[in-house]
């Protein structure tokens, strides 16, 4: 099988590539680095059934090859990244998600979009459910990510309904783990980072608020399977570890697993920040029968492990 995706260089669409190569498929990934880095992927140049082009997928996509499977994963995705390039942003989840389904329509490629737990935005129902239509500021500052995923989640179903295109919609929670940029403005890098400095850590708000973390391993299988299993054409899926944890205790406990000496000190809540983030993941597991395996504690300590070895250099 030929997959594409966009995004590939980054965070996620990394070990997504990774794993579609890992299972004998050819890849090819479309990223202009943005917010992402040829670090990621640089261990891949060897493979023949790789290929990297760096490309902004907001202009026009020709690829000559056939393609049976298109991942749309290209989007800065942290708040410092989508606030830092808010046209970009808006850009990439509109022209570029145009673009992409227009190459699937044209290649007749199954089409799998990753969208976001934020297009709930600050969610009145809890936890959340797939026809659980949302709670957004469309003009407030985390809009033009909110808007930009919900503009694409629509865009998507209209090239299912008609054209009939095979779409698949991911809204996914959270997610940490090895490759993340120490300077990504997430929490958990945000956290291991100041603690692993000793610096105090910043948590804006009281650290009441929750949110629910899934190991990067465990999301990427989720996605993989998604990929591939049959008869899902035009399905909407949360994907994420339901398991919550307040932003304090999150702290404590990275402070815990690091050693640190960090303190904590208290902000205002940024505007329009969710209080409450958690995935009903129902829908997936009846699916696929999938659902996260990875502790909180244990995907901490890889992610922790991860972060010394960047910091070193």
């Amino acid at each position: 099988m030929r997959v594409l995706i966009t995004g590939g260089a980054g965070f996620l669409g990394s070990h997504i590539t990774e794993k579609f190569l890992k299972e004998g498929n050819e890849v090819i990934v479309l990223d202009n680095l943005i917010t992402s880095t040829v670090d990621n992927i640089a261990h891949l140049f060897g493979n023949e059934k790789f290929t990297f082009i760096k490309y902004n997928v907001v202009n026009y996509i020709y690829v000559k090859e056939e393609v049976d499977l298109i991942l749309h994963f290209a989007c800065p995705a942290s708040p410092i990244d989508y606030q830092k390039h808010p046209i970009h942003t808006m850009k990439v989840d509109s022209l570029g998600t145009l673009n992409t389904l227009g190459l699937a329509k044209a290649k007749n490629s199954r089409f799998v979009f990753a969208s976001t737990s934020e297009i709930y935005g600050s969610p009145q129902e809890h936890p959340q459910k797939e026809d659980y239509w949302g709670y957004v500021n469309p003009i407030g500052v985390r809009s033009v990510y909110d808007e930009a995923k919900r503009f694409s989640e629509a865009m998507s179903m209209a090239y299912f309904r008609e054209y009939g295109i095979d779409i698949r919609i991911l809204r996914i929670f959270n997610t940490y783990g090895p490759r993340m940029r120490a300077n990504d403005g997430r929490v958990v890098s945000s956290f291991i980072t100041k603690a692993l400095k000793n610096e105090d850590i910043t948590i804006y708000g009281d650290g009441t608020q929750t949110r629910s973390f899934c190991y990067v391993d465990d999301l990427t299988e989720g996605i993989y399977q998604i990929s591939l299993k049959e008869g899902l054409s035009g399905e909407v899926f949360n994907i994420g570890n339901p398991e919550e944890i307040r932003i304090i205790d999150l702290a404590k406990l990275i402070i815990e697993l690091t050693g640190s000496s960090s303190k904590i000190e208290y902000l205002p809540l940024p505007e329009d920040d969710p209080f409450r983030r958690k995935p009903d993941i129902e829908k997936i597991k009846r699916t696929i029968d999938w659902e996260p395996t990875v502790s909180l504690r244990a995907g901490l300590m890889k992610t922790i492990e991860y972060f010394k070895s960047i910091l070193k250099k």
